[in-house]
């Protein structure tokens, strides 16, 4: 008998898992006598959602889930409560005194906190999977609801916040569109703030000067659910400008950094402090980017000698050609990236796929180190300076407290701790896919998917609701989508096949 194992904590007592096989497998014959799929009933929930989540001095309590906080400052707990009040979480523990409060019942489920996305071009909904055979680079194989919808399917698969990298800013009325729309879903964001995509623009065009009009109208107050982000990218002639704009404002600055369109040379005369048009335009901690592949040494170390942060979309970067995803680089500098889900022209935004893309790439790419490094040895030891394989708890903090911390957000969300507001989600462990619970991060990044996200609350408001987005008319939404791609096929003068080979 193990005590451990009796109050709940489960152990491995097998040195691998063949040894750890051979010792369950007399249970086998134990199990078969056991009716194991006579139904039992299910644990009874209330089905009525708490009223008035959000508002002020409005309190409700998530009791009994298991609590993974993601926060270095507050221990998980196997069976805990999280005390939110209005929108900020007021406590996270066992057995908490609530008071009055609406009680909203977590047995069965995972309590963490929401995922955050660092890169994603919610403005190409309409064109999802259009380009699923895509690559990036030209001449090879293969580009108001659009971000209202995006973000409402990654409000429904759990990712609380993003930050939205928009180009399509051909007018200045095009910018507030785009930027009502993320504001009417209701969903923490980062508004990016970048060019409009294309080779020519028309007499409207006012990127990036419009930025100081953008900034006073919709993002004057430091303490609201939307904040901006400049888009700066490094291939577009007068870059400099649109930096320049950014750091005037205090805004972040986020440009793509990608080997591809000959970025690699720019990019070392930013690390060198001589960028831009006037020579002296220089790397710092306000910037964001996002790839980061095929970049010079000496690039790489002032990134991380200023701080700068670095968004990883794992599951493009292999799919579209813009290079090996720098997990290893990133790991033999002690840096950590966020994660991100870039276009779903190409592939999905789904959360659960970005952390299993990042864990079995980089543990592929590691695994297959180790087996080099002695091909006569079926075991062979890890080398030195070969860089330990994932764990799924450093992939869930990539997904949720690192992409707060790159998007400066982490004085309010990305981990549950008191004080800070609650973004958090509520995960069914008790689902067919994933029962029985035996480890919680393992739980989450390696058997979850949409179906199992319960509940989203943003900023203590309740949006999801045992598997049902709130306030929403889904079908109308989704009319006005296919409004808007027949729409686009028909500017662009392209043929509809749902069955072409893109």
């Amino acid at each position: 008998m193990c005590k451990l194992c009796d109050e709940g904590n489960l152990q491995n007592h097998s040195s691998s898992r063949r040894d750890f096989l051979k010792a369950t497998a007399a249970t086998g014959v134990a199990a078969a006598s056991i009716d194991l799929f006579t139904p039992h009933p299910a644990t009874a929930h209330d089905s009525d959602v708490p009223e008035d989540t959000g508002r002020r001095e409005r309190r409700y309590i998530i009791r009994g889930g298991s609590v993974m906080s993601m926060d270095p400052s507050v221990p998980d707990f196997p069976q805990a409560d999280v005390l939110v009040e209005g929108k900020k979480i007021v406590d996270v523990g066992p057995n908490l005194h609530a008071g009055d409060a609406s009680v909203i019942d977590a047995r069965g489920r995972i309590v963490m906190p929401g995922f955050i996305d660092t890169h994603h071009h919610q403005f190409e909904t309409a064109l999802r999977s259009f380009l699923a055979n895509g690559l990036l680079l030209p001449g090879t194989p293969g580009g108001d609801i659009n971000e209202l919808f995006g973000s409402l399917s990654q409000l429904d698969d759990g990712v609380t916040t993003v930050h939205d990298i928009s180009q399509i800013h051909h007018s200045p009325e095009h910018s507030d569109a785009a930027i009502r729309g993320i504001m009417d879903s209701g969903r923490r964001a980062a508004f990016g703030y970048f060019e409009g995509a294309g080779l020519t623009h028309g007499p409207k065009y006012a990127y990036p000067d419009d930025a100081f009009r953008i900034k006073q109208k919709w993002f004057s107050s430091n303490d609201q659910l939307v904040t901006m982000i400049m888009g700066g990218e490094i291939y577009l002639p007068g870059y400099e400008r649109a930096w320049k704009i950014g750091r005037q404002l205090g805004l972040q600055v986020a440009a793509h950094i990608l080997s591809p369109f000959g970025m690699r040379p720019t990019f070392d005369l930013l690390a060198q402090g001589h960028g831009g048009d006037t020579g002296t335009l220089g790397i710092g901690s306000d910037n964001l980017f996002v790839h980061m592949t095929g970049m010079s040494d000496p690039a790489w170390q002032k990134v991380r000698d200023v701080g700068a942060a670095v968004s990883l979309a794992v599951p493009i970067e292999m799919n579209m050609r813009h290079g090996t995803p720098p997990l290893l680089k990133l790991q033999s500098l002690h840096m950590e990236p966020s994660l991100s889900s870039d276009v779903e022209v190409t592939m999905t935004a789904d959360f659960f796929t970005q952390m299993r893309a990042t864990m079995n790439s980089q543990r592929s790419l590691v695994n297959q180190m180790i087996l080099d490094s002695d091909p006569d040895n079926p075991w062979p030891p890890q080398p030195p300076g070969v860089p330990n394989p994932l764990t799924t708890r450093e992939v869930l903090r990539y997904a949720t407290l690192n992409g707060a911390k790159d998007l400066r957000l982490d004085h309010k969300t990305g981990s549950l701790k008191p004080g800070k507001e609650a973004d958090i989600i509520i995960l069914d462990a008790t689902a067919l896919n994933v029962a029985p619970l035996n480890q919680v991060p393992g739980a989450v990044v390696s058997l979850m998917d949409r179906t199992n996200v319960e509940t989203v609350i943003v900023a203590g408001k309740i949006r999801k609701w045992q598997g049902r987005l709130l306030d929403v008319d889904l079908h109308h939404l989704r009319r006005q989508l296919e409004a808007s791609r027949d729409f686009i096929f028909d500017a662009a003068g392209i043929k509809q096949d749902l069955f072409r080979s893109n």
